[in-house]
């Protein structure tokens, strides 16, 4: 077993709990300068794949032919927590374009966030489409599809052309033979793609350096779809959660994605890291992407300030007291 400790959770000084995951770094140059476990660990990117799904998006220019704003451009690549400002953002992209939530495959549910659920119920409003954190990816495929004169209704299913563009954009951005890309099905019905930890980084160090990218018009994508993301932070998750924490900072581009991976890469440092935690969790998230950036020697605090504010090291109760801390407990 080739997995490592990345958080410890000590409650009264006795250790309660420890989160094993696998980690890789790579460079600009595509060596692997940082492996916990192995490099080579497959995983399903899920919801960190959004950015790569978003570019045949930016290569049709939706958001610019339909006068979208950066908040509703950057839902194309959002996992949306349902807050009003996201609900506000996708009603508008409706509208612009001339969608309708009815062509939405995503099942109807309630916002993520607990404020805007609880307010929903409050209200007795029925679940909705929109309400499902990947609408904002599925408007952005329906819009491409639409542009390129190919069916819309079957715009989530591996063979249509878009989703087919999708994986050759995934293979040329990792530098994943597409063959080699295992597909399955994610939660909200899209294909969802598994490679190596090694390609996943790969392919994230290209969003923080698209000159790496060969082809002209995924590099023109993809500097357009970061610079959404860095506009609009809060519209890719939500305030007060990591991505959009991270994506504050102007130098770090940055998606997680459901059952434990998440994603990011420096743009003046030109290196990119891809990790898994293996019981699935997303808490630790914060903790161990601070520690990676403690580690190597970041120089903005401000951004490990901000991780640390969104999971602090230190466990409270229900009362607010004081019981126990979490703490990194991997080396670089």
């Amino acid at each position: 077993m080739y997995f490592k400790p990345f958080v410890e959770e000590y409650r009264g000084g006795v250790l309660e709990n420890v989160h094993l995951g696998v980690l890789c770094g790579v460079n600009d140059k595509g060596d692997v300068i940082y492996e916990i476990g192995s490099a080579e660990h497959v995983t399903y990117l899920r919801s960190a794949a959004k950015p790569f799904q978003a570019i045949p998006v930016m290569k049709r220019r939706i958001a610019e032919t339909y006068g979208l704003t950066a908040a509703e451009a950057a839902m194309f690549a959002a996992s949306h927590r349902g807050e009003t400002y996201h609900i506000e953002a996708l009603e508008s992209i409706m509208r612009k374009i001339g969608l309708s939530e009815d062509q939405l495959l995503t099942c109807p549910t309630y916002p993520l966030n607990d404020e805007p659920k609880f307010a929903c119920m409050r209200e007795g409003k029925a679940p909705r489409r929109i309400y499902h954190n990947c609408s904002g990816k599925h408007f952005g495929i329906i819009a491409a599809a639409r542009e390129s004169g190919y069916d819309t209704e079957t715009y989530w299913q591996p063979s249509h052309p878009i989703q087919q563009e999708i994986v050759h954009v995934l293979a040329e951005m990792s530098e994943c033979p597409a063959d080699q890309i295992n597909i399955g099905v994610d939660g909200c019905g899209f294909p969802v793609f598994a490679l190596p930890l090694r390609h996943i980084a790969k392919a994230y160090l290209k969003l923080a350096c698209p000159d790496l990218i060969p082809d002209e018009a995924t590099r023109d994508a993809v500097k357009r779809m970061t610079a959404y993301m860095h506009e609009a932070p809060d519209s890719i998750a939500s305030h007060n959660f990591i991505c959009s924490e991270l994506l504050r900072d102007p130098n770090i581009v940055a998606k997680g994605g459901a059952k434990g991976v998440y994603c990011f890469s420096l743009i003046r440092e030109r290196m990119a890291f891809a990790l898994k935690v293996i019981d699935g969790s997303e808490t630790p998230w914060p903790i161990i992407v601070a520690s990676i950036l403690e580690q190597i020697g970041y120089g903005n605090r401000e951004t490990i300030d901000r991780l640390y504010a969104v999971v602090p090291k230190e466990i409270k109760n229900d009362n607010h007291v004081l019981v126990g801390e979490r703490k990194a407990s991997f080396t670089l």
